[in-house]
């Protein structure tokens, strides 16, 4: 739908559905492709900057008064002196499950490690009990209140990946779900299959034969019935090796996925290699990854997706070297990696807080990499992830004087109102 036109006081203005007005400032990081190196701390700033939408698009952005003079909106969105920024992008996330694991977060500040509650029986694969015991039903009023939840937080789109169910049949009762969860709320969900999280307990010693599994069964039947976007596989010493790990991702580029890795999180194993070998759209976590490693991303442009929060929930010292990705002119992105073992956090919000406190990012290299950065390892960069003319209207309006402050408030959310598409999809 394209803006009309009506004459007001002698003068012709543009009618469109909305105008956001009220803003102390606007931020966003510019143009559809992600933003490296440096070029991750260069935003467009406007002050007293305002937002023209018409239908799901933006059709202007620029000072108020310019707009007030361009724009004859129906309806008018006060943003009360906060600040306008592009919907946030959680690009790694694992919300489809039924139970929680708050047992374990308190064995670990007893001590333990993550690999030694794994070997235990914990873990994962205490995940993929109750997914495969849950029903569909179940799962989805979960997930559904995941994502609602993700919205008050102002994420607009979320990669969604599987992992607990470990079987066919439920690997594709969790995609469908997923599938469900898209058509019941606003908003945006990326589906990525994650069937080799780990070794499924009945495979524990017949591990070639579950890698055959998800490369003759699993996958294709996932790829024929358009279940999902991408092809992710943990590659590490205690999960998927090099060698399964490129098995499994070759088979899942000949069926149409794209690629994404959960590589060097635990180990220096060679994965972000792996990753820049495969041509790879994300290379996720890093906390171990090499320089060689990190060379390699660089030249075949693969995004790292960083997790910043998880060496803390897992009381790790070791952490992805954040600043360095970025000065060796890596695209960086950040997620929450939610899910119910490693990370219990929804917030993109205060997963920029950590970024910026633990791997020196300044306020516009943490805001481009929750946004633009995560909406290009999704593929989405055209499309979301900035607030510029054409690009889909996902707005998220914050309580605060200016993009800096985002980052330097932690313990609350700053969240007053996102639009996705165009429209009021959440309000405080």
């Amino acid at each position: 739908m394209s803006p009309s036109q009506e004459s007001r006081g002698g003068a012709t203005k543009e009618t469109i559905d909305r105008l956001i007005v009220g803003a102390n400032e606007l931020a966003t990081p510019i143009g559809p492709h992600p933003r490296s190196g440096g070029a991750m701390g260069l935003l467009r700033v406007i002050e007293r900057g305002a937002l023209a939408i018409h239908g799901e698009r933006i059709v202007a952005v620029g000072p108020e008064r310019e707009l007030r003079e361009r724009y004859a909106p129906r309806e008018e969105f006060d943003a009360r002196g906060g600040t306008l920024v592009p919907g946030f992008v959680d690009a790694h996330t694992h919300p489809v499950f039924a139970t929680t694991r708050e047992h374990e977060f308190e064995l670990r500040t007893r001590g333990a490690a993550y690999v030694e509650i794994a070997a235990a029986g914990g873990g994962i694969l205490s995940t993929v009990q109750g997914v495969r015991a849950a029903s569909r039903e179940t799962l989805l009023e979960r997930l559904l209140v995941h994502l609602e939840r993700f919205l008050a937080l102002g994420t607009t789109t979320v990669e969604c990946k599987t992992g607990y169910g470990l079987s066919l049949e439920d690997e594709l009762k969790c995609l469908e779900v997923i599938a469900e969860a898209r058509r019941r709320q606003p908003l945006e969900l990326v589906p990525t299959f994650l069937g080799a999280h780990d070794f499924p307990a009945e495979y524990r010693e017949r591990k070639r034969e579950y890698v055959e599994l998800v490369c003759r069964a699993m996958l294709p039947r996932v790829a024929e019935r358009g279940l999902a976007e991408y092809c992710d596989v943990f590659t590490e010493q205690i999960a998927f090796s090099l060698d399964e790990s490129r098995r499994i991702l070759e088979r899942a580029r000949e069926l149409g996925l794209g690629l994404r890795l959960h590589v060097d999180q635990l180990t220096p194993l060679g994965g972000a290699e792996l990753a820049a070998e495969l041509g790879a759209a994300s290379a996720d976590h890093l906390e171990h990854v090499s320089e060689r490693g990190i060379a390699a991303l660089r030249e075949a442009h693969v995004v790292p997706v960083l997790c910043p929060v998880v060496p803390l929930f897992l009381r790790q010292e070791r952490e992805a070297p954040g600043r360095k990705l970025i000065d060796a002119g890596l695209a960086v992105a950040i997620s929450t990696d939610f899910n119910p073992g490693s990370c219990n956090l929804q917030s993109l919000p205060e997963t920029m807080s950590w970024a910026a406190l633990r791997y020196r990012m300044n306020a516009a290299e943490c805001l481009t990499a929750a946004t633009l950065n995560a909406a290009a390892s999704l593929g989405r960069s055209a499309e979301i992830g900035s607030l510029d003319v054409g690009k889909r209207a996902d707005v998220c309006v914050l309580d605060v004087p200016n993009h800096r402050h985002l980052v330097y408030e932690l313990g609350r959310s700053p969240v007053r109102a996102v639009f996705v598409r165009g429209r009021l999809a959440y309000a405080r």
